[in-house]
C-alpha cells in the first residue's frame, strides 16, 4: 500500500497494522519527522519514499526519495500498489485523493477535507473511511433497514467544561489540551471548536447520500456512531477508542481476528449525552444551512485553516477561529461550482479573504 502522513497519528497506527498482518507496503509518504520516517524506512522497506521539503531530502535514508506535492502526485502514480491510505491533514490532501481515483485506486481516506471540500466531484465508490464515526455508520449498515436518521457523536473537545466567559481568552496550550486522547495540532484545535464535527457531518452526506443528520457530545468517546431506522429502533456502535479497528477493516475489507478489548459496560459504568449548542461552538450556527449546501464545506475549510494558523501565531483568540468561518461563509454564500478548477480558485480567494477577518 502508499501511506500518506506515514508519522502521524494515522500513518502510524496503520504500519502497526501492516505489521501484525504482514502487509506490504510501497510507499511512505510524511513531512518533517524524518527520524522516525527513517525507523519506518529500515522496518518496512517501501520502493519509494516522499517527504515535504526539499531540504529534507538529504536526511533520509533511502535511495529514491521524492518531495512536495508534486513528488506525492508522482509516486501514486509510478507505485503498483492499488491502496492508499491517506492521511494528510488539510486541503493538501485533496489532490493525492483524486489522482489516486483517476488512477483506478482504492482510497482509505482520513483526509476528512478532501471530502469537505470536493465531495461533488468524488467517486465515493473508491473510498473507504477511515474516521471512527464513519466505519461506526458503515458498519451499523450491513443489513436491509430504512434509514431515517445518522447520529455521529463527539468527545466535546478542549473546552466542553470551561465557563463560557473564559473561552474567549483561553491559550493555545489549553486548547491543544484534549480531555480524551492526543491527536495532531490542527484536529485538537477543530474538535474543540465542533468544526471537525461539521466536517464529519458533511462526509457522511457524501458517503452515505443521506439528508437527516446530527450530532452530539458524549464524553466518554465509547459511542461512537447511531442510526435511527424508519422502524423506531436504534441501533449504536460501540468500542474503545482505537483507530487501528477502522483502519484495519479499511485495509483488508474484512477482519476475523480481535483488533480491540471489547469495551466493559460494567467498567464504563454510566454514559453522558449533551448537545452541541452554538454559544459554545459558534460554528453550530450554520451547521444545518452547511448541509443543505455541502459544496460551501470549501470555504469553511480555508477559512478554518487560515484562522487556526493566524491563532497559533497569536493574532486572534480561540472563539474567532470559528467567527473567520462564518464570516467566510457569508461573503462566499453564493459560491457554486463547476468543478475542481473552481475548488482550487474558491480555496485561494478564501484564504486571502480571511487572513484579514
Amino acid at each position: 500500500m502508499i501511506v500518506l502522513g506515514s508519522t502521524g497519528s494515522i500513518g502510524v497506527n496503520t504500519l502497526n497494522i501492516a505489521r501484525e498482518f504482514n502487509l506490504n507496503i510501497d510507499v511512505l509518504v510524511a513531512g518533517k519527522s524524518i527520524e522516525l520516517l527513517n525507523q519506518q524506512i529500515k522496518e518496512f522497506h517501501p520502493a519509494i519514499v516522499v517527504v515535504a521539503d526539499k531540504s529534507s531530502v538529504k536526511d533520509v535514508d533511502h535511495d529514491r526519495v521524492f518531495f512536495g506535492e508534486k513528488g506525492i502526485l508522482e509516486a501514486i502514480s509510478e507505485s503498483e500498489s492499488e491502496l492508499v491510505v491517506n492521511s494528510l491533514v488539510g486541503f493538501a490532501g485533496l489532490k493525492p485523493t483524486i489522482e489516486a481515483i483517476k488512477l483506478g485506486k482504492r482510497v482509505a481516506l482520513a483526509n476528512k477535507e478532501s471530502l469537505v471540500v470536493a465531495g461533488a466531484f468524488i467517486d465515493t465508490a473508491k473510498l473507504v473511511p477511515i474516521d471512527s464515526e464513519h466505519f461506526g455508520l458503515w458498519y451499523l449498515l450491513q443489513g436491509d433497514k430504512s434509514i431515517a436518521k445518522m447520529t455521529v457523536t463527539a468527545s466535546g473537545g478542549s473546552f466542553r467544561d470551561t465557563p463560557l466567559a473564559q473561552l474567549q481568552n483561553v491559550s493555545v496550550e489549553a486548547a491543544l489540551n484534549h480531555p480524551n486522547w492526543s491527536m495532531g495540532r490542527k484536529i485538537t484545535i477543530d474538535s474543540a471548536t465542533m468544526t471537525n464535527k461539521l466536517f464529519e457531518l458533511l462526509e457522511a452526506k457524501w458517503l452515505f447520500d443521506v439528508d437527516h443528520l446530527d450530532a452530539i457530545i458524549e464524553t466518554k468517546s465509547i459511542i461512537h456512531a447511531m442510526i435511527d431506522f424508519v422502524d423506531g429502533s436504534t441501533t449504536a456502535h460501540i468500542a474503545n477508542a482505537d483507530m487501528r479497528l477502522p483502519i484495519a477493516y479499511a485495509l483488508m475489507g474484512q477482519v476475523q481476528k480481535q483488533i480491540l478489548p471489547p469495551v466493559n459496560l460494567l467498567e464504563v459504568g454510566s454514559l453522558e449525552f449533551r448537545p452541541i449548542t452554538s454559544d459554545r461552538y459558534p460554528i453550530w450556527e450554520i451547521k444545518d444551512a452547511i448541509l443543505k449546501s455541502p459544496h460551501l464545506g470549501a470555504v469553511i475549510n480555508a477559512a478554518n485553516e487560515v484562522a487556526i494558523e493566524r491563532f497559533f501565531d497569536g493574532k486572534i483568540a480561540f472563539l474567532d477561529i470559528s467567527k473567520a468561518s462564518i464570516a467566510a461563509y457569508e461573503k462566499f454564500i453564493d459560491f457554486s461550482p463547476a468543478g475542481l478548477e473552481d475548488i482550487y480558485t474558491l480555496d485561494k480567494e478564501v484564504r486571502n479573504f480571511s487572513k484579514y477577518i
